[in-house]
């Protein structure tokens, strides 16, 4: 199935209910720490694919 289908078949009340449900499951105090945690996540694989981290280790070689 094409992604595009697939997006396009869900709209705003199909994400209002998953937004709810995600609510019920995790209560508003845990979402963001969940938030957090994800974004610190997807900090860390852009790092990882750019190559920011191998910069970063061979900036402390050097001022050492």
């Amino acid at each position: 199935m094409n992604l595009s289908i697939l997006l396009g078949m869900i709209g705003g009340w199909q994400i209002l209910i998953i937004v709810l449900v995600v609510l019920l499951l995790f209560g508003g105090k845990k979402i963001p720490e969940l938030m957090r945690g994800m974004g610190r996540g997807v900090k860390e694989f852009k790092d990882g694919i750019s190559g920011e981290d191998e910069k970063k280790t061979d900036e402390e070689k050097n001022s050492k």
